[in-house]
């Protein structure tokens, strides 16, 4: 360690861990109790006897860069026999879809993440060089809601365009655990199967075959990921240089001293969109018991958001140049830089050492079932009436446990005061991502506005990350929900609703969980997409100014 406190080993760098209150006497402990060298060895006892019996079963990440190698010449070969199939799309949900999209964005590959029930989005997808599209559908479990109805739609689209049966099947790559239904359904189509790591689950899955899979295809030297992964794997045993424990320690002390919320910033040097993969890993792994640790993706080192009396500010990013200053200028808590394989494999370590500092199991998600049975329930007996309060412009205005609004601007004011002094803003929205992009603006105005954390996420993806921390983490979340009015609906082909239905039924299911637990929850329907993004946007900028 030297003065700056910076600990580089296995290509990774990690800046200011040791500064973050508690953390070098965390990590002292986490020494003297040998886990470092526990962890290298998989050991399932680390995390306490309730945690044994999953442990047991998910620690295959450790190793995966070792274990993952007999997967790279059979991706080459699979890459070659499809050659003429160049676009790729990739329907995944959750760790299956976050960790390929970080690649393709970090490599610029072209690959198309569909983990969405919009349909408009689903629609665009479908339409978009269909007869060179190679459909990368990934489960883990192989039940999957969104991605078995990608499947359906990807099917028929093909039969629509006239290609046989036998066919269709090569335009699927099929990747999920042994023994799924999903396994099965795919022998049926005639798809290429790969069968995943069953000892990974799957936010912990980024340099498995879920990870590597689409990304191989789409033209990635999988290899050099493994590689970097590799190189500091063999460092995590140390209780010397090692940055991955650093993080971990740093991660776990800064949550029991307070700063239990984690904004992740790209600091601009290389690598894009591991935020987005890390949210959903330290969100669905810390998230539950009633602690944890909140990650809220920020956009720039100098968004609101970025700092707080209860925020560790880490930033992201390759390798740093000479003099180069993390965080592109803004002195961050914690910066993390080096190659996306060592950044995979860092993360993974340092959340599971944060679980146990925080004394949970890292590796179950007890809340995530519980939105998805109450959607299953909407969908089999129909979604309860709801009325709204009032409809300011194209925004029709829903609450429970804020009061009584009776505009835009008194209802979003009502949301940051249930905030509170100590809790965060969830924004959620289930709209077409690329579509109604700019739904996203919201974050950073309501993060000015109340000067609390504020996250933003897509349905459904989100359900599959912090879903499980709004229900299982901190009761202190007031939770901003947005929904769209579908103007082009699209059947779910064999099932008995719409990719329409079916959007407007998890948001539903996750209000009933919210609700549950007495949460201050705000649903803003738009009436007209376009016009109630831009409106509900301008409302959350005025009270940013104000």
């Amino acid at each position: 360690m030297t003065t700056d406190d910076l600990e580089a080993a296995g290509g990774l760098t990690v800046r200011g861990a040791g500064l973050v209150e508690g953390a070098e006497s965390t990590r002292a402990q986490l020494v003297k109790d040998g886990v470092p060298g526990l962890l290298a060895q998989k050991d399932p006892t680390l995390w306490g006897e309730d945690a044994e019996a999953e442990s047991k079963i998910r620690l295959g990440w450790v190793d995966t860069a070792t274990r993952s190698r007999e997967l790279v010449p059979a991706l080459a070969a699979l890459r070659e026999e499809l050659s003429d199939l160049d676009h790729v799309v990739l329907a995944g949900m959750g760790g299956s879809s976050l960790a390929p999209e970080v690649i393709a964005l970090t490599l610029g590959l072209r690959l198309t993440v569909l983990d969405t029930t919009d349909p408009h989005q689903v629609r665009t997808a479908l339409a978009d060089r269909l007869d060179r599209t190679v459909v990368v559908v990934a489960s883990k479990s192989g039940s999957t809601v969104e991605t078995d109805s990608h499947r359906r739609a990807y099917w028929q689209a093909f039969a629509d365009a006239g290609l046989p049966e036998a066919e269709i099947g090569r335009h699927f790559v099929i990747v999920t655990d042994p023994g799924s239904p999903l396994e099965a359904t795919a022998r049926e189509m005639g798809a290429h199967l790969i069968l995943a790591d069953p000892e990974v689950g799957g936010r912990y899955s980024a340099l498995t075959a879920f990870g590597l899979v689409p990304t191989a295809l789409a033209g990635a030297d999988v290899a050099e990921l493994l590689d970097q992964a590799d190189e500091l794997a063999r460092t995590i045993a140390s209780g010397g240089d090692n940055p991955a424990l650093a993080l971990g320690a740093a991660l776990g002390a800064a949550a029991l001293a307070g700063r239990d919320k984690v904004a992740l910033v790209d600091d601009g040097t290389g690598i894009t969109g591991l935020g987005d993969w890390a949210e959903q890993l330290i969100a669905e792994s810390t998230g539950k018991l009633g602690r944890g640790i909140l990650p809220v993706v920020v956009e720039t080192p100098t968004s609101p958001g970025a700092t707080g009396d209860d925020v560790l500010t880490v930033t992201t990013g390759g390798a740093l140049a000479p003099a180069t200053f993390p965080g592109g200028g803004v002195a961050p808590d914690v910066a993390v830089n080096g190659p996306l394989g060592a950044q995979f494999l860092a993360w993974e370590v340092a959340t599971a050492l944060a679980g146990r500092v925080l004394g949970i199991n890292p590796f179950d998600q007890p809340n995530v079932t519980e939105s998805k049975d109450n959607t299953k329930a909407i969908l089999t007996n129909g979604a309860p009436a709801e009325t709204p309060l009032f409809t300011d412009g194209a925004v029709e205005v829903y609450a429970e446990n804020l009061g009584s609004p009776e505009t835009l601007a008194e209802a979003l004011t009502a949301l940051i005061a249930a905030a509170g002094a100590d809790g965060y803003i969830a924004a959620m929205a289930y709209l077409d991502r690329f579509g109604d992009a700019d739904a996203a603006l919201v974050r950073p105005e309501l993060a000015r506005a109340s000067g609390r954390p504020v996250t933003f996420g897509w349905g459904p993806r989100f359900l599959h990350s912090t879903g499980q921390y709004h229900k299982g983490g901190p009761q202190v979340g007031a939770y901003l929900q947005v929904t769209g009015a579908v103007t082009d609906d699209l059947d779910v082909p064999g099932q008995p609703y719409t990719f329409g239905v079916l959007q407007a039924a998890q948001p539903a299911g996750d209000r009933q969980a919210l609700a549950g637990r007495g949460r201050p929850l705000l649903r803003l329907h738009l009436t007209d997409r376009a016009a109630g993004v831009a409106e509900l946007v301008a409302a959350a900028r005025r009270l940013a100014t104000a």
